[in-house]
């Protein structure tokens, strides 16, 4: 069994695009994948550790996240992977990359899904490594496309997020101090902040045609209730959400895809996008780079490393 590094999963300089590829083939293919709900434990107040088993065709395997908010980085990923048709354990792998980027090529896919035509106004809220990666792979896939990117400004991080986008030319920053801001006049509103205790703002502050993803989905449940449809990546992860049977309309973006639901119909849709986090794509991802380091001498690497660095996509 191999111990696969944060170091060594970074040092294959896998794209941004290609992972979008490996989230949009799995979302396609999402029925052939055993996938319980995950596990979500909250020992205490803004700390979580959840708990995420799949099965894909020939691997499976198990991820567990936790969030320790005096943590630096407050987030840690681990996973175990192993084969379905042996039941060997292949590798023991640091999740932390496949977990920033697989979220954020997931919100990429929805907005690129479900967003209004030609989107161009983004608000961000939560600015660490899960909403650099989704700008990342957003601005990778429509690399001429202009966008003006709304940041919400919180201990100078807005800065430090910009400066990271310096070589997109096609990106216009400006930050703003209120949610209210934020939201209003945007056409897109990522959120990927992991503690938010209340909702974000009211209602009047969405305009019509407005794509909401709130990446760990907390701060839009009075969106609930009035946006007109609301999709998710898996029914049984969002079916206990106390507003769930007040949504006028719901769908797996699976569906979307697969030509069994419909998704955007007009520009005047407001539409809410529940990714919770499934662990199909940790698994086809660490699948994925399993392969690609196991028979590579040069990317193996016995010792355990995690991130030390705040941010570091």
């Amino acid at each position: 069994m191999k111990l696969i590094t944060f170091d060594n999963i970074k040092d294959l300089n896998i794209s941004p695009v290609a992972c979008y590829d490996l989230v949009a083939q799995m979302i396609k293919d999402k029925n052939t994948a055993i996938l319980p709900p995950k596990i979500s434990m909250k020992p205490m107040d803004g700390v979580f550790c959840n708990v995420m088993p799949c099965i894909l065709e020939h691997v499976g395997g198990v991820k567990v996240v936790t969030r320790y908010p005096e943590r630096n980085p407050s987030l840690d990923s681990k996973l175990m992977l192993f084969d379905v048709d042996s039941g060997e354990f292949l590798a023991i792998m640091d999740a932390n990359w496949i977990t920033a980027m697989r979220t954020g090529a997931v919100a990429a896919h929805s907005i690129l899904l479900l967003g209004k035509t030609d989107f161009s106004t983004i608000g961000i809220l939560g600015l660490g490594n899960t909403a650099r990666a989704a700008l990342l792979v957003l601005a990778s896939k429509l690399p001429y496309r202009k966008f003006k990117v709304k940041l919400r400004s919180y201990k100078g991080q807005e800065k430090i997020f910009a400066e990271r986008f310096s070589e997109f030319s096609n990106i216009e920053f400006t930050y703003v101090d209120s949610n209210e801001a934020l939201v209003k006049g945007s056409d897109v509103v990522i959120s990927a902040a992991t503690y938010l205790p209340e909702d974000l703002c009211s209602d009047e502050c969405f305009d019509e045609g407005v794509l909401v993803v709130p990446i760990h989905t907390l701060g839009f449940t009075n969106c609930d209730l009035f946006f007109d449809k609301v999709y998710a990546d898996d029914y049984g992860h969002v079916h206990h959400f106390k507003n769930f049977d007040k949504f006028r309309y719901f769908a797996e973006v699976s569906d979307v895809i697969n030509g069994k639901a419909e998704g955007r119909k007009n520009d005047k849709e407001r539409i809410l996008a529940y990714n919770i986090g499934v662990s199909m794509h940790d698994i086809n991802y660490a699948a994925y780079i399993y392969n690609m380091i196991k028979d590579n001498p040069a990317l193996q690497n016995i010792d355990m490393h995690d991130p030390t660095d705040k941010f570091w996509i």
